[in-house]
């Protein structure tokens, strides 16, 4: 999110943290060690995919650290969200590119000394998938850390699958607003309908003509960057 970051910074102290921990409890400590360094409390924290994960598990940990929750393309909550998700991801590439992402995926299960090349090439492909109408960007991977993506997302998956990562949320005590594309391949009713029923003071944006990644959006730019804004400065 380095352009969001950028764009942010214009009006507002904003830090964005690294993750390196090769577990979830690792990076919310991460989290927490960055922003006792460097914030003042409460924080709105702004999480974008797995970030938005991070954000809310650790809202559900450290409630009184933050004033607001803001999930940006949050991945979907519901048990068959993943599945849908590489399903629909593949719908929207050709045949060839849907051939190479299932090699790369094939590949990726048994990983090798190329693994992060092959998960940055994976990264890429899915990126394009995810684009509704793109501006031309520069890439904003910092690097491909498949060890890091592969423990982590790992621990994820089944905090969703056992129901954990949602009953997780009724910890959660600061108002929470979920801003999502119509395009995103992480569907709109696995975020909006779980998130509902169990946090209490929560809204759901969709934004239209968008994908994944807001900020590189032609028809959808302007408006994430405006309605991002106004959550920051309003008042729940």
């Amino acid at each position: 999110m380095k352009s969001v970051t950028e764009e942010l910074s214009k009006e507002h102290g904003v830090l964005e943290p690294l993750q390196t921990a090769h577990s979830i409890e690792g990076q919310i400590l991460e989290l927490k060690e960055t922003l006792n360094q460097h914030a003042t409390f409460p924080v709105i924290l702004i999480g974008h995919s797995w970030g938005a994960w991070l954000s809310y598990l650790y809202a559900t940990r450290y409630s009184g650290d933050v004033k607001k929750l803001i999930l940006v393309s949050s991945p979907g909550f519901k048990l068959s969200a993943g599945e849908k998700t590489l399903e629909e991801r593949l719908k929207r590439l050709s045949e060839t590119e849907r051939k190479r992402m299932k090699t790369l995926l094939n590949e990726l299960a048994h990983p090798d000394e190329s693994a992060n090349e092959k998960f940055l090439k994976l990264a890429i492909l899915a990126a394009k998938a995810d684009a509704f109408d793109p501006l031309l960007y520069t890439n904003d991977i910092l690097e491909a850390q498949f060890d890091i993506y592969q423990s982590v997302w790992k621990e994820a998956e089944q905090l969703r699958a056992n129901g954990e990562l949602l009953e997780l949320g009724k910890k959660i005590t600061c108002p929470t607003v979920a801003l999502h594309g119509d395009h995103d391949p992480h569907s709109v009713q696995s975020v909006q309908q779980p998130l509902s029923r169990v946090l209490s003071h929560f809204r759901f944006i969709s934004i239209k003509n968008c994908g994944h990644r807001p900020w590189i959006e032609r028809q959808a730019k302007d408006k994430f960057y405006r309605i991002l804004k106004q959550e920051i400065y309003q008042r729940d």
